[in-house]
């Protein structure tokens, strides 16, 4: 019989490994990703308070569009680029939270870094 490897517990096992270098500061707090099914998801969380300071994802109402994708995952970065310089934070650590830097965290990255993020 073969086995197939657990992706999502050597996901698991990857976020855990990254979130042990990566912590977000008041002055520059973590920008995390988290990619489901049918949905992406970005939040602005400064880990010091424990505070998610701005957040954006496919799954709002005013989101058009699949979140499945690519493009979905763009206006989740232009939406969190956004909505972050309207709170005044300019630059961020990005977490991606276990999973590659390609496909739609590679888009949702690039779209916030176009929107003004630094990082």
């Amino acid at each position: 019989m073969i086995k197939r490897p657990d992706t999502k517990a050597q996901r698991k096992k990857r976020h855990k490994r990254v979130r042990g270098k990566i912590t977000g500061t008041p002055e520059r707090p973590r920008l995390n990703v988290f990619r489901s099914e049918k949905h992406i998801y970005a939040q602005i969380i400064d880990d010091t308070n424990g505070v998610t300071l701005c957040s954006a994802s496919s799954l709002e109402k005013a989101f058009k569009g699949t979140g499945s994708n690519k493009e979905g995952a763009k206006k989740v970065g232009e939406q969190i680029a956004e909505r972050a310089g309207k709170t005044g934070i300019e630059s961020v650590v990005f977490d991606r939270g276990g999973y590659l830097y390609h496909g739609q965290i590679k888009e949702l990255a690039e779209a916030a870094r176009e929107g003004g993020l630094k990082f």
